[in-house]
């Protein structure tokens, strides 16, 4: 690899000659980790018209270098940084001087904080990864997305790769949502009642940004989703947590001063309780009686694989109040990060013109893909595929958290891929969580999904989207073993 002339510069603050301090310079460069072992140095003619000295100063700065070891030549391909040269084992940026800004008071408003927590980025190597929301590669279809993205990238789709949207989306994913994913929840719309968002994340935050300041009142359910809490915090309106129970949200616990009702009622994040019909009608009614709105986040609908499942709540909306959230992410890959949100059109409206000054679109040639993948059937024969595998998964976890004596607190009725646990009274899952990762296992501590400072510790989320089915039973009795027993195994 070559290093670029650019990265060049002579400081004109500098003492001593010129050669001097090209010579200072490159070893500065090796020294710190910039330049690596191996890498070609531009040529004497080429850096010395860059930093506008002689040639013969170059060559004498390289010649010095070449001296020291740092450089080594190469017959007439030029000079390289030499294999012998002290190079750091990583590359430590050099300081720029120190920071004089006041950055507690320059701040006005702080992001940081919350509670969702950092998940291992090496969970792959981990042998029993119980860890929710990551993707299995050898469920993904890689061959049929790498054929659609080519297609995204041809010369005929040149509009759709390079054009800006500004506050549009692909007509084609549009399409493919309002005439085929939506109907399949009982939900009807237009284009211009959808709007495609940066994941459910993204979706839940303009739904936020939109309905909600420090004078309205959101109800969340608690446990909920961690970082739609963060979310609603950073808007600065009044938070009402209601505890859920095995139905999900009970409308009764809402407070008479709602004004947005945030709820997931396919699978209630984290417990993954489905709302009965009866509960998702009496809940329509309460928002009504409250005139609040609800938002819906639909994750995993499509990994239904027990049973079909229960009409979204927006399907029974007569009076537009629900804002649907769904999302590709969790189907697909998280990477992707590719949702949409349904409404009616003067909350999408607001919606298009806060994406539009934020991050204009998501991108068009991912848009793209992701319409063709859809449309061509991929998504669906991904989707079986999925919903096997996880159907074996789950038999064989709750196979094995029966022998092993563990305690399911909440499991999705219809499916899903995650199942909610309770250790015994006392356990603390967060420190059960750091003692198993010495034995190749994660699990989700459930701690930070409870609002308030009281949090129950106990609880704990096992997902199984990403373990083989064969690794479930020996992680699952680890989980138990360290649970009876929490010291440390030795040897």
């Amino acid at each position: 690899m070559a290093i670029s002339v650019d990265t060049f510069f002579l400081n004109p603050d500098a003492q001593g000659t010129l050669q001097a301090q090209i010579q200072q310079m490159i070893a500065e460069g090796i020294l710190s980790g910039r330049f690596h072992r191996g890498e070609k140095l531009p040529s004497s003619r080429k850096l010395a018209s860059h930093l506008g000295v002689s040639r013969i100063t170059v060559t004498l700065a390289y010649t010095e270098l070449l001296a020291n070891d740092y450089l080594t030549s190469r017959g007439r391909s030029g000079y390289f940084v030499s294999d012998n040269a002290p190079v750091p084992p990583s590359y430590a940026p050099a300081g720029r001087g120190t920071d004089r800004v006041d950055w507690p008071r320059a701040i006005s408003k702080r992001f940081t904080g919350g509670d969702t927590p950092e998940k291992p980025r090496d969970w792959h190597r981990y042998r029993h990864p119980f860890i929710y929301g990551q993707a299995d590669p050898t469920l993904f279809d890689h061959a049929n997305w790498r054929l659609c993205a080519l297609r995204a990238l041809g010369q005929k789709e040149f509009a759709s790769l390079t054009a800006d949207y500004y506050d549009q989306d692909d007509p084609l994913l549009i399409e493919f949502i309002a005439r085929h994913t939506l109907p399949r929840r009982g939900i009807t719309a237009r284009p211009e009642e959808i709007l495609i968002t940066m994941g459910a994340q993204n979706a839940l935050w303009l739904a936020a940004q939109i309905l909600l300041d420090p004078g309205r009142t959101a109800a969340i359910e608690d446990p909920c989703y961690h970082a739609l809490r963060d979310v609603l915090v950073q808007s600065g309106c009044r938070l009402a947590p209601i505890r859920v129970d095995a139905d999900g949200l009970p409308p009764d616990a809402l407070p008479g001063k709602t004004d947005v009702i945030f709820t997931t009622p396919s699978h209630q994040a984290p417990t993954t309780a489905t709302m009965p019909l009866a509960r998702r009608r009496a809940l329509l009614d309460r928002a009504q009686a409250l005139d609040a709105l609800i938002v819906e986040d639909d994750y995993e609908f499509e990994l239904s694989f027990l049973a079909a499942p229960s009409p979204a709540l927006k399907s029974l909306d007569r009076d537009g109040r629900v804002i649907y959230v769904g999302s590709f992410s969790k189907s697909l890959f998280p990477g992707l990060r590719l949702g949409y949100m349904v409404g009616s059109e003067p909350f999408i409206r607001e919606a298009r013109a806060l994406r539009a000054s934020v991050l204009r679109h998501p991108p068009g040639h991912i848009q793209r893909t992701a319409a063709y993948f859809l449309s061509l059937g991929h998504y669906d024969a991904q989707i079986r595929r999925m919903s096997r595998a996880l159907h074996d998964r789950r038999a064989a976890l709750e196979a094995a958290v029966a022998q092993n004596g563990l305690t399911i607190a909440g499991r999705g009725v219809y499916g899903g891929s995650s199942v909610w646990m309770r250790a015994p009274e006392g356990t603390d899952t967060a420190a059960l969580a750091d003692s198993l990762r010495g034995e190749g296992v994660l699990i989700e501590p459930g701690a930070p999904f409870f609002a308030g400072p009281a949090r129950p510790t106990e609880f704990y989320r096992l997902g199984y989207s990403s373990i083989p089915s064969p690794r479930i039973a020996e992680g699952i009795a680890r989980i138990a073993a360290r649970i009876s027993d929490p010291a440390p195994q030795e040897g």
